[in-house]
């Protein structure tokens, strides 16, 4: 499909935004191809990525070392200085803003008081025979967080992640971030300190998750690497994973916008360029029954980004990936959202709680005019580590589960094999498995 066939006037930034219509016969086509266009398409830098992943694991810190001098510019790093000293930590820390230091404790507590909630409940139950059956939950015991460096360098990506392991009681937790030519956010290692972060390494790219996977002199071997990342990243997650754990393959951020007659388009506006303004491959989209509002939101967007310092990034954005859905009511509406199932979707509208009773498929959902999504990118307690590409089908944000293993605990007794070994040996016998029967079979004798 040319997606240049959808009629679309050049003149204004919103008009990047490509406007589709649900009564359109061509409709579900044009949806799925502005759905699927993001879906990344890795070829030469997989081999890449597999290449770098090889040669860490074969060499450890020799090419480990080689890779930050190559991409992150480090040319005095060693084996003594990949990690942030005490004393490099609290020299950064000192330059951090008051102000932000605040506002990262008070997104600390909030935080950390929502994923409390998040209990395993463990249980045990007892059979007629007397056999005793449990499940209980126990932490992981090395995780890793990948941080993003650089421009894009997020405290609250490092609550994000660490938070959930703490609560789960996972006792070490590492973290990496690249330092490009020496540069550290102090945020970002204020944030890692209140996590009680046992290391903080300065490595990035796809040798960061190749390291804290099998492990080198320098850096521990986790069980688990959690935190997003650039396309090199996320393919190194998704190349690594078997030996060990990973969070979620995810893609660039997303968003999806309900609408009525009744929201305020400039703040529809707002919310459609914050999410944009991530990256030039995030999605930001508008689903509405009202064309009125389309076209004011199209107004609001051109007037706010003349000022804004990431304009080119959400014009980008916009251009490849935005678009506008034009719906007959609100069942339809609510179809259409759990096609998409966005990482974050807002129900901006008179009524949110009709559209929120059909909605299946959202990494995670925001109510109401006074409810942007930027509130949960920082603090409002939630994760906001969430599914995208359309995976919220399946999967869900992260939380304390993702830091637990789950295990049942099993005890017959020799009443409760004599009763039940008898019908496990006619199973197996069934399936052909003379061992198993055998193994039953010499107990109830």
């Amino acid at each position: 499909m040319n997606p240049g066939s959808l009629k679309i006037n050049q003149n204004t930034a919103f008009l990047m935004i490509k406007i589709l219509n649900s009564r359109s016969k061509k409709f579900n086509k044009q949806l799925n191809y502005f759905l699927n266009l993001r879906k990344f398409n890795f070829g030469s830098k997989s081999a890449v990525v597999k290449k770098i992943i090889s040669d860490v694991k074969k060499n450890k810190d020799k090419s480990l070392l080689k890779y930050e001098k190559k991409f992150n510019k480090l040319r005095k790093l060693n084996k003594k200085n990949i990690f942030f000293s005490n004393s490099e930590i609290k020299y950064n820390i000192k330059k951090l803003d008051p102000k932000i230091k605040r506002s990262i404790d008070i997104a600390y507590n909030r935080i950390l008081k929502f994923h409390k909630n998040q209990k395993f409940q463990s249980f045990k139950i007892r059979d007629n025979y007397k056999n005793i059956f449990s499940y209980r939950s126990k932490p992981l015991e090395r995780v890793g967080v990948y941080v993003p460096g650089g421009t894009a360098s997020y405290p609250s990506s490092v609550l994000m992640n660490c938070l959930p392991a703490l609560v789960a009681g996972v006792k070490k937790i590492f973290m990496t971030v690249p330092s490009t030519n020496g540069k550290i956010n102090p945020g970002v290692l204020y944030a890692a300190k209140k996590c009680k972060v046992k290391k903080i390494y300065k490595l990035g790219g796809a040798q960061a998750i190749a390291a804290m996977t099998f492990g080198t002199e320098t850096v521990c071997k986790v069980d688990k690497i959690v935190g997003p990342g650039n396309e090199y990243v996320a393919l190194a997650k998704k190349e690594v994973f078997g030996d060990v754990g990973i969070d979620m393959f995810a893609g660039p951020s997303e968003i999806t916008i309900i609408a009525d007659k009744y929201s305020k388009p400039d703040w529809v506006a707002a919310d459609l360029i914050a999410q944009a303004e991530h990256d030039k491959m995030s999605q930001s989209i508008l689903v509405t029954n009202s064309k009125d509002i389309i076209l004011k939101v199209k107004r609001f967007i051109n007037i706010q980004l003349r000022f804004l310092p990431k304009k080119k990034i959400v014009l980008s954005s916009f251009k490849n990936f935005g678009i506008a859905v034009l719906t007959k009511n609100v069942r339809e509406t609510a179809e259409i959202i759990n096609k998409i199932s966005p990482e974050h979707l807002e129900i901006y509208t008179k009524k949110p709680e009709t559209y929120l009773k059909l909605i299946k498929n959202a990494g995670s959902i925001f109510l109401g005019p006074y409810s942007p999504e930027a509130m949960g990118d920082y603090l409002a307690g939630p994760n906001h580590v969430l599914p995208t590409l359309g995976t919220a089908k399946f999967s869900s944000g992260l939380s304390v589960y993702d830091f637990i293993k789950r295990q049942s605990v099993i005890k017959i007794t020799k009443s409760g094999i004599e009763r039940l070994g008898p019908l496990v040996i006619n199973l197996a016998k069934y399936e052909n498995l003379q061992g198993h029967a055998n193994s039953v079979k010499l107990r109830i004798k």
